[in-house]
C-alpha cells in the first residue's frame, strides 16, 4: 500500500467500505482510482481497483439486451437490520438452520453440496429483519470462484459446525485457510461484544466507533480485506455435541462467540435475535408524519452511531439531501425536540422530519 495518500483517498476507503449498495460501492471505488498516487509500488491495488469496477458495473448493468442470465445471482444484495453469511463445511446442517431460521423452504439434502447459489432468507427477531445468506460448503477440494464476491455485502458471519464429525477441527481449519487466501478473515470481534477470558459468555457492551480510519490503521493495508464478525454455532447439540465446543475452541485456537445449537429440535435458537441485535448495535427509529400517529410497525435501522440524516436517507435520499430539521419523541429532552440532522437517534427513537422543500 501506498505511503503519503491523501485524505481524499483514505476518505473514498473510508465510504467504500461503509457503502452498503452497489452503487455507492462504484462511486467510492472511481473516487478511490481517481485519488489513489500514481507510481510503480501501486499497480497492483489500481488493477485490484479496477477489476471491482468491472464487476460492480457488469452487477449493475444486468444482463445484455436480448439476452438471458446464465444463472441465479450471486451477489445478494443488502436488505433488513443486517446481512449474515452462514458458513461451513458439507453436512453440518447449514441449510436446515437456515429454512427453521427463515422459513426459505431451500433445499435440504443428506448427502453433501444441495446448497449450490447463494439463498437468501429473513429472520424476524421482535421488529428486526435479519437477512441470512446460506452459502455453499468450503471442502478442502472446492469452493466455488464466486463465493468471495458473495460475502462482500455481509455484516457477519455465523460458522456453522457439526462438532461430533471427527474431522470437524480439520474442516473448520481449511475454511479459515480458504478464506485467508481471498483476504477473508474470521474474528471475534464485534462491534457489541467484549470478548471474555473466564470463559462466562460474550458479555454485551456498547462500543462506540466515530467509522473514521487514521493513516496507522492496519485496514489502510489493505482497502479490501474483509474482516467478518463471526458467531460459531455448534450444530445438532440435540446429538450431544453442545459439550464439545470448549474443546473445539481450543484445538482451534480461537476465541470467537459459541452458541450450541439444534436446527432440527431449535435448541439454543432463541439466542440467536438478541445476540445479533445487540453484538451489531442495532438502532430502531420509526417516522411519523406531522400531524399523525407513528408508524410503530416497520422501524428503520441503523447502527449504533447513526445519525437522522442517516435515517433520513433510509426513507429517500432526495429527503436526505434537502433535510432542515427533525422533531425527536424519545431520545431527547422534551416530547417533540427540534434536532439537527447529525443528532444521534437512540433505540426507540420517533422522528419526523421536515426538509426545505
Amino acid at each position: 500500500m501506498p505511503t503519503n495518500v491523501s485524505p481524499e483517498y483514505k476518505q473514498a476507503e473510508v465510504e467504500y467500505r461503509q457503502a452498503r449498495e452497489p452503487r455507492e460501492r462504484l462511486e467510492c471505488l472511481q473516487d478511490m482510482l481517481r485519488t489513489i498516487p500514481k507510481h510503480k509500488g501501486t499497480e497492483n491495488l489500481q488493477a485490484d481497483i479496477k477489476t471491482r469496477i468491472k464487476q460492480l458495473r457488469e452487477e449493475l448493468s444486468g444482463p445484455k439486451k436480448g439476452a438471458h442470465r446464465v444463472g441465479p445471482v450471486q451477489v445478494i444484495r443488502a436488505e433488513g437490520a443486517a446481512q449474515v453469511s452462514l458458513i461451513g463445511a458439507p453436512n453440518v446442517g447449514k441449510s436446515t438452520l437456515h429454512d427453521r431460521l427463515t422459513r426459505s423452504g431451500a433445499g435440504i439434502g443428506v448427502y453433501p453440496f444441495t446448497t449450490h447459489w447463494p439463498q437468501p432468507g429473513m429472520m424476524p427477531f421482535e421488529d428486526i429483519q435479519f437477512q441470512l445468506i446460506d452459502l455453499p460448503p468450503v471442502s478442502p477440494d472446492f469452493m466455488e470462484s464466486w463465493y468471495i464476491n458473495a460475502l462482500q455485502p455481509a455484516d457477519a458471519a455465523m460458522l456453522v459446525v457439526d462438532p461430533a464429525e471427527p474431522d470437524c477441527v480439520e474442516q473448520v481449519q481449511v475454511i479459515f485457510e480458504r478464506l485467508a487466501e481471498k483476504r477473508v478473515s474470521l474474528l471475534a470481534s464485534w462491534p457489541g461484544v467484549e470478548v471474555q477470558d473466564d470463559s462466562a459468555g460474550p458479555a454485551f457492551v456498547n462500543n462506540a466507533t466515530n467509522g473514521t480510519v487514521t493513516e496507522s490503521d492496519e485496514l489502510i493495508a489493505d482497502p479490501f480485506r474483509n474482516d467478518l464478525p463471526t458467531l460459531l454455532l455448534a450444530n445438532k447439540a440435540d446429538l450431544g455435541g453442545a459439550d464439545e465446543v470448549a474443546v473445539l475452541q481450543e484445538l482451534l485456537g480461537t476465541d470467537l462467540p459459541a452458541m450450541a445449537v439444534s436446527a432440527k429440535t431449535g435448541e439454543g435458537l432463541e439466542q440467536l435475535g438478541p445476540f445479533l441485535a445487540s453484538a451489531l448495535e442495532i438502532v430502531r427509529v420509526y417516522t411519523r408524519i406531522p400531524g399523525k400517529p407513528a408508524d410503530l410497525d416497520k422501524p428503520f435501522t441503523v447502527r449504533r452511531g447513526g445519525t437522522v440524516r442517516d435515517v433520513a436517507r433510509l426513507v429517500h435520499k432526495d429527503i436526505a439531501s434537502s433535510l432542515k430539521f427533525a422533531r425527536l419523541w424519545g431520545g431527547g429532552q422534551f416530547a417533540g425536540q427540534q434536532v439537527s440532522a447529525e443528532h444521534l437517534v437512540c433505540d426507540g427513537d420517533i422522528i419526523e422530519l421536515h426538509s426545505n422543500s
